[in-house]
Parts: structure tokens; sequence; C-alpha cells
């Protein structure tokens, strides 16, 4: 622990040292900032590898706080392991001091200290947009964040929460009451944004439509509503790329709508170009524009 403490003192100091003045560096060549808490995935598809690629595709730097590391495939998920919350604090806060940051997002949050300790960063950056993704569940079915783990994102974290970006299924999972089944997702939306949420983005893969209908809602209810053709197969990471899509949209200048729309539109062609590097889902090809011929 000793050891450790030096380590990281030196390497503070170093970075002092190193770094030349501020006012020597061209800011008008810096592209928008967001930082993105979320899972390691080895398999590229999904978590913070996903937003890495993402936000980077929409010409932001993306900075990364790793939460959990997974052993997973394009299957599945076979086991999670939390990183300890001071690691993550330290990973965030080190970063925030040495540059401003446009927008967060938030996916896979590990453990319910974690989720104390983002909220606590969110509380400290009261004026930075923030996307949160609620990861509850792979899309093979097993289960990431446990009652006790909603229930304290759903206390401390929505209320920082610029667009929340359920799909279906996780809408009603938070809204709904033990006792519901399928509640209209309008009424869905309504109680998110009862918790403080100011946008929630309600996708519909899930639902039984011919086309795939995402609603956007705030206070006054749909504020923009988008339909897009359904496509074959199924796809690993498409949630944290539309929500990573949407936090690089923000971090650029774009109202909340426009952010959205681009979002939406930039996923599709994502998951349009997917491929299907393992025995699974598919993954979305964030870089598709790189590849055309």
């Amino acid at each position: 622990a000793i050891e450790g403490r030096l380590i990281k003192i030196k390497r503070r100091s170093g970075r002092q040292l190193m770094n030349p003045p501020m006012e020597t560096l061209s800011t008008q060549l810096s592209p928008p900032v967001v930082m993105t808490f979320a899972a390691s995935d080895p398999s590229g598809g999904a978590g913070i590898q996903a937003d890495l690629m993402t936000i980077s595709s929409m010409g932001c730097h993306a900075l990364s706080v790793v939460t959990a590391l997974t052993v997973q495939d394009t299957i599945g998920i076979d086991s999670v392991l939390a990183i300890d919350g001071d690691w993550v604090e330290d990973q965030a806060r080190t970063i925030l001091e040495d540059m401003p940051v446009d927008a967060f997002k938030i996916g896979l949050l590990g453990s319910i200290e974690n989720i104390a300790v983002i909220a606590g960063i969110l509380a400290d950056y009261p004026d930075i947009p923030v996307v949160l993704d609620p990861v509850l569940a792979s899309g093979r079915g097993d289960e990431l964040t446990d009652e006790d783990m909603i229930s304290a994102i759903e206390e401390v974290l929505l209320p920082q929460t610029t667009v929340l970006t359920p799909n279906s299924i996780e809408a009603r999972r938070l809204a709904q009451n033990d006792d519901e089944d399928d509640l209209p997702l309008e009424e869905c939306a309504r109680r998110l944004m009862a918790f403080g949420c100011k946008y929630v983005l309600i996708t519909g893969t899930h639902e039984n439509t011919p086309q795939v209908v995402n609603d956007l809602y705030n206070e006054d209810g749909v504020i923009r509503s988008d339909r897009w053709d359904r496509l074959p197969g199924s796809y690993h990471g498409s949630g944290c790329t539309l929500a990573s899509a949407v936090a690089a949209g923000l971090a650029g200048g774009l109202s909340v709508n426009d952010a959205v729309r681009e979002a939406q539109d930039y996923t599709w062609k994502t998951l349009a170009a997917g491929f299907r590097p393992g025995m699974g889902q598919f993954i979305p090809d964030r870089f598709f524009w790189a590849r055309k011929t």
C-alpha cells in the first residue's frame, strides 16, 4: 500500500513538471472531450471499448474510467469484477483536475459504491451534460444490476441525468412496480423524469412494431419520434453506441433534440454495417465511414 502511494505521488509530480504552460497551447485544436464511466469488454463489442470507438468516430476525444472488468464474448457475460470505488474516483478526478470535460457518459456501474462515487463526481460538475445508459442485463439476459443498485441509480444518478437512454425492457424495469406488467412507455418516461432526469430516450427494438420506434420525452411528453427499418440479427453494444453518440453530440454543442437525431442516424449506420467476428451477436462497425469504397 505504501509503495502504491509513492508511485502515485511520483507520477503526479512528474506530470506537473512535464506539462508545458497552458498559455503556450492552442485550445482551438482541441476536440470536444467526453468522459465515459463503463466496464471493460474484451470483445470490443460493448462497454468502454464501444464508448471509446463511438466517441472518437464522432469527432471527440474520449476519456475512460473503468468501473468493472468482465469476462465475456459476443455470446454473453460469464463474470463481472467491480473496480474498487476509490480507484474509480481516483481515475476520474485525476483526469478532471487535468483537463476540462464537455460531457459525461455512464454505462455499467458495477457496484453501489461506484454509483455513490460517480454521483459525488457529477455533483461537482453540475453544468456538464450527463448521458446515462442503464445497463441492467446483457443481450443474452445475464443480470448485471440488482434491485438495490437500481434504487441507488434512481435516487442519486437520475436527478443529475440530462438524457436517460433505456430500451423498452429497461424502461419498464426501472419504472414499474412489482405488481404491474407492460406499463405504457409514456408512463415509464413520466415516472423516470419524476426522479429528476430532464429527457428520456426510449428505444423500441424489443417492441412488436413493424419498424423500430424511438421516442424522446421531456416534461411535456414526446418531443420527437423516429422510425428506423429493422435490421436482421442482434447486436452487441448497440445501446452503448447510441448513448455515447448522444454524449458526443452534446459535447459538440448540439441541442438534446439534434444530438438524439444525429446519434440515432449514426447508430443505425453502424448496425447496418455490422459484422460477426465470433459465434454470437453482430458488432456495430463504429468506423463504417472509414471503410466505404
